[in-house]
């Protein structure tokens, strides 16, 4: 088995209740993408993958929301699940590093319905010598594949990215990480403040964008005493989470879209 432990966050706020229920499931986890529940999607895709031992589904009251997963999924014994808190950075704090989730631990979420193990292997490889790590893919790529696609946008002064949902902890290091992403969801309403925490230089860059992306992480990561890195994906799909009726209708396409080129590939052997 690979050494890396996966949590896949499947808890939903308040907000997302609508969307599951239009949907005709419980969980936001449970909608369907190809015909397949989006946890179920992400949880193979990880057990495929060479680098991940073991996954943890981690949600409010995770054992009923695994009990209404496929039955290949509740049976597999390198899943366990594990109930969230209050916060996800506590709810992940509280585990990290435990006899169940040993570092190095991958972060991802169950509305990551598009994840490859192709994505988990790259950015799992370019984890080297951190200790902290968190993937993003640029604006080009993915409006290059999916114009239609609208994305929050992180501006820096060499380009425009958006996360992945994809984080690497590696080490016990990496606590200082959750513990200031914990002060931030409980100061969501005080975001200059928690800007200022890293100094008047990155933070009057970052307000300018006159600041890369990599010298930004060097600083968070100098101010948090870790090493931070940020790694850039070249997958467009890697930047796509479902969280509203246009992501969905999106996610079928490209699931389609893989299929029929699967169909030629094989068609083309024969």
């Amino acid at each position: 088995m690979g050494e890396w432990t996966a949590i896949v966050l499947a808890g939903q706020r308040p907000g997302e209740t609508g969307f599951a229920e239009s949907m005709g499931v419980s969980s936001k986890a449970l909608i369907p993408v190809g015909g397949e529940p989006m946890l179920a999607r992400v949880v193979r895709t990880l057990l495929a993958s060479p680098s991940i031992g073991r996954v943890i589904v981690l949600a409010q009251s995770a054992d009923r929301l695994l009990s209404q997963a496929p039955a290949w999924l509740r049976a597999e014994a390198r899943v366990s699940t594990a109930d969230a808190g209050d916060g996800i950075s506590t709810s992940i704090a509280a585990i990290a590093g435990g006899a169940d989730a040993p570092f190095p631990l991958l972060v991802t979420t169950a509305d990551h319905a598009l994840l490859t193990e192709d994505m988990v292997e790259t950015f799992l490889g370019r984890t080297v010598d951190t200790d902290v790590s968190f993937a993003l893919v640029e604006r080009g790529t993915v409006e290059a594949a999916y114009p239609e696609t609208r994305r929050t946008w992180l501006k820096f002064f060499d380009g425009h990215y958006t996360g992945a949902n994809l984080f690497g902890l590696a080490n016990p290091k990496a606590r200082s990480a959750l513990e200031f992403w914990a002060r931030a969801e409980r100061d969501r309403k005080k975001a200059l403040k928690m800007l200022s925490f890293f100094g008047p230089t990155i933070f009057l860059r970052a307000l300018t964008r006159t600041i890369s992306l990599d010298a930004a992480a060097a600083k968070v990561g100098r101010a948090l005493e870790l090493r931070l890195k940020a790694i850039r994906l070249p997958f467009a799909e890697a930047a796509i989470d479902v969280d509203k009726p246009s992501d969905l209708a999106l996610a079928e396409r490209a699931v389609a879209a893989r299929r029929h080129d699967a169909a030629r590939v094989v068609a083309g052997a024969r």
